[in-house]
């Protein structure tokens, strides 16, 4: 058996870890950060200070996992007390190319397959065989196999089971609700996400631009205890792959004025010069509705939702009638 926690940051700071000693530690990612400014930390390197705390507690026989690819996560190498496996995509990066020389643990992508390597050990498992990666084009998907896979080794999980595992998890609004949950209504591809920072945007859009679409829609709100910078910097990144957005607001004000946080995302799409339709709609699943009921056959439409189960219900519901 295991216990398997999410350690957030705000976690970290109320109340500490919760745990002595864990015997693995994963951090994916802290790419441009996010709930900056909240709590005295500022900066990608307090907010590093404050996550590497996990792997500061690995166990003397335990193993951090680490993603090479983000060079904040990456440093958090030198204060693991055990052994490190590190992954990413690319196994030529620097840090996966040296680590690998050195025969230490290191999970990438050759071939559209997942390698665990170690020392002259390999063991490989078909991506086409993961159906929540899509047959590997789901990248930020591929990424999060590649992290488990690390965590499941360390912890002595067999590879059949690891592999029957991955191939019978279905990434869907029951079982992972709010992450890249995919309905069909009318032929047009419905996806709803909980991203709701930078990184997490950047990552849905690569995705779905990759995706043939006749016209991408994409409705989305802001939370208010979000920096202006950090919301104006969501549509920024939307503006350069969708052609129609709808800003909503609804129930994470947080503190902000009425209007406030739509007006400084559309402020985000200023310069766009993809983006052909804005709309304004105060109300999550008014905003879901107008939407649903503009997209066409072939469209593709990202939905970021606030209120996950609340909102991945009505479309459910929307999409079947």
């Amino acid at each position: 058996d295991a216990a398997v926690l999410e350690t957030a940051r705000g976690g970290i700071l109320r109340e500490g870890l919760g745990f002595d000693r864990c015997q693995v530690a994963i951090v994916t990612n802290l790419g441009e950060g996010d709930h900056l400014g909240m709590n005295y930390i500022n900066t990608t390197a307090e907010l590093a200070a404050v996550k590497r705390v996990i792997v500061q507690n690995v166990s003397s026989n335990g193993m951090a996992v680490l993603n090479a690819a983000d060079p904040m996560v990456a440093k958090m190498a030198k204060a693991c007390p055990s052994k490190v496996t590190f992954f990413a995509k690319d196994i030529h990066h620097p840090i996966m190319a040296k680590h690998r020389a050195q025969g230490q643990r290191v999970v990438f992508v050759e071939n559209n397959k997942v390698v665990a390597s170690e020392g002259k050990k390999e063991f490989h498992i078909n991506l086409n065989q993961v159906p929540m990666t899509a047959n590997g084009t789901i990248g930020f998907q591929v990424e999060n196999v590649l992290a488990t896979v690390g965590a499941a080794w360390a912890l002595g999980i067999s590879w059949d089971t690891i592999a029957e595992a991955l191939g019978s998890f279905e990434s869907d609004s029951q079982t992972v609700p709010g992450r890249f949950n995919l309905f069909k209504h009318h032929g047009a591809t419905i996806i709803a996400d909980y991203g709701h920072n930078p990184d997490a945007i950047r990552a849905l859009s690569e995705t779905i631009i990759e995706m043939p679409a006749s016209q991408r829609v994409v409705v989305i709100s802001g939370a208010g205890d979000r920096r202006d910078e950090d919301l104006r910097r969501q549509t920024e990144i939307l503006g350069q792959y969708f052609d129609h957005v709808i800003l909503y607001e609804d129930q994470c004000q947080r503190g902000r004025a009425d209007g406030e946080v739509i007006h400084i995302m559309r402020e985000g799409l200023m310069a766009s010069k993809q983006v052909k339709k804005i709309e304004e709609v105060h109300g999550e699943f008014l905003a879901i509705d107008k939407a649903l009921a503009q997209v066409k056959a072939n469209d593709i439409c990202l939905i970021l939702v606030d209120q996950v189960e609340e909102a991945l219900a009505h479309i459910a519901k929307s999409c079947k009638a």
